[in-house]
């Protein structure tokens, strides 16, 4: 024969007693203390005549009649000490006395929440001392029950890792699918080796390997798994959260690796189920207030909205419109995309990092994510760089070997000038479409590029061009010479010998010897002003030709 399975006090207090019960006293003994059966007595009912048994659950039920004698719980708590009994559960709070009592005695005391009924407390005791394994599903009902009892009530996200952490006496954390923190609930004995814990949950390598395809969570087998952490002596219970069969983010359940039991499990798989919910409401809410969002900002680009009407909007999305603005636009570019919805998610997740107060549309025509960052007068065009040279480093972070193009227009110092600074940032942006450049692009620095990008009449561009440098490219290709770069080169250097030769790698000598040779072989002078301007443009329109 087996042996009957070992149920301590702390195994009925959670499976078994109502959710809400709280210790009074002897809470360090509720793992040791066995139970082999449950006992109702009522507080009107004398207790000489009655006697109990070892290791019995006393369950306190309330008086029945108003006018009837009660019996004391400091009484009850000596003669369920003298009955050598494991527990006290009560039903109303305990005096002081009793509490005292109860800690002299070494039994632990309980208190029931509010409303229970004793006959059903009893009921569910002894169900778990016959068949535990139907009082777990029972209770993984009635956890799942009171956790979606919260969503209901819209009480929010911490307030559901707070309930699931008084349900487990467990650390608590919810995470979005990039890994970062939605809400935790941290206890005290976890505070000083927190900030490794938390180091450890942001890794996305770090996460069982089921669960780091979101795609594929909803089919694991086991839709939660234990993992031990690089702090020694601490586990966790993991469990993604998946709304319409993608993983939204993840739950954890952390404590010491001892203590984690089928509790801990039952709120980790019922805990999950109930944050995919919140999830989906969250984003429900988000996806209405980015389409209210999205109309405002497309009727200002029209120019339709006032100076007043666009305050007022920017009170209730939480920013300051009467700032200086600066417009940033972003699309993908090259042979390898991902979605728009993709991209608007790098841009958030990257405004997110940084701190900064912009507003982030997506518009799903244009192909184009749209930022508008509030910004500071002296510094405008530094922050609205700032900012713009982080979406591609966060773009090849997440997806090497894809590229974005990035405009900035100028900056705007009311609503009614947004439009212009987005139109500059869209003309920019194309550029950087032109040019296959990774780096973002000013509208205030492209000078003459904002000319030639508006001249149509391109065989007349190719003949300046030809005119010009014909000679030199002629004689490059001849004599597999360098002139041409040379040239390039020089400008880029704003005419500076001594750094064109540096980053040239020749001596100044050698650049000199260059220099004198594109006079000859071109037949000008570089020295004259006119001369420097025309082959200047001649290279930028190379540039801009050999782009498109």
């Amino acid at each position: 024969m087996t042996e009957p399975e070992r149920i301590t006090v702390e195994d009925v207090r959670k499976l078994a007693l109502p959710l809400g019960t709280r210790v009074a006293a002897g809470e360090g003994l509720l793992q040791s203390r066995i139970i082999t059966w449950a006992a109702v007595i009522y507080t009107d009912d004398g207790l000489l005549s009655k006697s109990g048994h070892e290791a019995e659950l006393i369950l306190v039920a309330p008086a029945e009649g108003a006018n009837a004698p009660r019996l004391r719980d400091v009484d009850i708590v000596r003669w369920a000490s003298e009955q050598q009994a494991s527990a006290v559960v009560l039903h109303d709070s305990p005096s002081s006395t009793a509490v005292a009592e109860a800690n002299a005695y070494g039994i632990p005391l309980l208190v029931l929440p509010a409303g229970s009924r004793i006959r059903v407390v009893e009921k569910a005791v002894v169900s778990l001392l016959v068949d535990h394994k139907g009082q777990l599903e029972r209770r993984g009902t009635q956890i799942y029950r009171q956790l979606t009892q919260i969503t209901s009530r819209n009480e929010g996200m911490a307030e559901l890792v707070n309930e699931m952490a008084r349900l487990t006496n467990k650390s608590v954390v919810v995470q979005d699918k990039r890994l970062q923190m939605i809400v935790s609930s941290v206890q005290p004995q976890f505070v000083a080796f927190w900030d490794e814990v938390e180091t450890f949950l942001r890794k996305l390598d770090n996460l069982p390997v089921e669960m780091q395809d979101r795609l594929r969570v909803s089919e694991m087998d086991n839709p939660v798994l234990m993992q031990s952490l690089p702090t020694t002596g601490i586990a966790r219970y993991v469990a993604p959260v998946v709304t319409k069969e993608i993983g939204r983010g993840y739950l954890s359940i952390i404590g010491f690796d001892s203590d984690l039991d089928e509790v801990d499990l039952l709120v980790a798989e019922h805990g999950a189920a109930a944050c995919a919910i919140e999830m989906a409401k969250a984003k429900a809410i988000s996806d209405a207030e980015k389409r209210l969002r999205g109309t405002f900002l497309d009727r200002l680009l029209f120019g339709d909205v006032s100076q007043q009407e666009a305050l007022q909007q920017g009170e209730r999305l939480e920013h300051d419109m009467s700032r200086p603005h600066i417009a940033i636009v972003l699309k993908w570019q090259g042979e390898k995309t991902a979605s728009m919805r993709r991209l608007e998610t790098i841009v958030n997740t990257v405004v997110s990092n940084t701190k900064a107060h912009a507003l982030v549309w997506q518009r799903e025509k244009e192909n184009e994510v749209i930022v508008f960052l509030a910004i500071d007068e002296q510094d405008a065009v530094i922050s609205g760089m700032k900012l713009s040279k982080a979406f591609p480093a966060e773009v090849q972070r997440q997806y090497p070997g894809y590229h974005v193009a990035v405009g900035v227009g100028q900056p705007a110092t009311d609503v009614a000038n947004w439009r212009r600074s987005y139109g500059e940032a869209v003309q920019a942006r194309d550029l950087a479409v032109r040019l296959h450049s990774d780096t973002p692009l000013y509208i205030g620095d492209l000078g003459v590029y904002q000319l030639l990008i508006r001249l149509n009449d391109k065989e007349r561009l190719m003949g300046f061009c030809e005119q010009t440098l014909g000679p030199l490219v002629d004689y490059d290709m001849r004599q597999h010479a360098d002139l041409v770069k040379t040239l390039e080169a020089f400008f880029q250097c704003h005419g500076n010998l001594s750094e064109t030769a540096k980053q040239l790698i020749v001596h100044r000598n050698t650049l000199l010897y260059r220099m004198n040779r594109i006079n000859e072989i071109a037949g000008v002078d570089l020295d004259r002003p006119e001369i420097r301007l025309a082959f200047h443009l001649a290279l930028t329109i190379r540039r801009l030709l050999s782009a498109n």
